[in-house]
């Protein structure tokens, strides 16, 4: 935990965890210590006359949607690599984030995460000396995991029919 006797100790939190932002209240985030930026899902992006920057958090098709339109004069731009390595230039802003009881003011980009399970992913920097993370710890349960036996009894059976049946298609691509 912390080493300094006048330090709060550090809450902790798991690998994805329940938030509130801008009055949303038990939005599910995925907790990515690999990720270094935290972003969110924001949709209709649009730079206003005023220059400001308008949004709405998440998208119509999220049931915590509430089409509440956001505005802010202090935004700025910032390259993300993502996991596949392709760089995208997204809008940054700053809100507040409510988690485990905590307040912090959060810098997120504004992504399109409609594909993603998590609208939020919250990244190393939002992280750093306010939380720590035990992956043991869930507060949303994941599906369970595939059986692959049958799978792998038919691999071993015959991989050259396994192949062709399951794994041919990415010679295609």
């Amino acid at each position: 935990m912390s080493t300094q006797k006048d330090e709060k100790p550090l809450k902790i939190i798991g690998n994805n965890v329940l938030v509130s932002v801008a009055g949303i209240d038990k939005i599910p985030a995925k907790v990515d210590t690999g990720a270094d930026s935290s972003t969110i899902w924001a949709s209709q992006i649009r730079i206003k006359d005023d220059n400001k920057l308008e949004f709405t958090l998440l998208g119509k098709s999220h049931p915590l949607y509430t089409g509440e339109k956001l505005s802010t004069a202090s935004y700025s731009v910032q390259r993300v690599r993502s996991s596949n390595g392709q760089v995208s230039i997204r809008y940054r802003v700053v809100l507040p984030m409510r988690v485990k009881g905590k307040t912090i003011r959060t810098k997120f980009t504004l992504s399109n995460r409609s594909r993603n399970r998590f609208p939020i992913l919250i990244g190393r920097k939002t992280l750093q000396n306010k939380f720590l993370v035990d992956v043991s710890k869930v507060a949303i349960s994941r599906p369970a995991t595939f059986d692959n036996t049958d799978l792998n009894a038919e691999l071993k059976a015959n991989p050259q029919e396994f192949y062709r049946k399951y794994m041919s298609y990415s010679r295609s691509k």
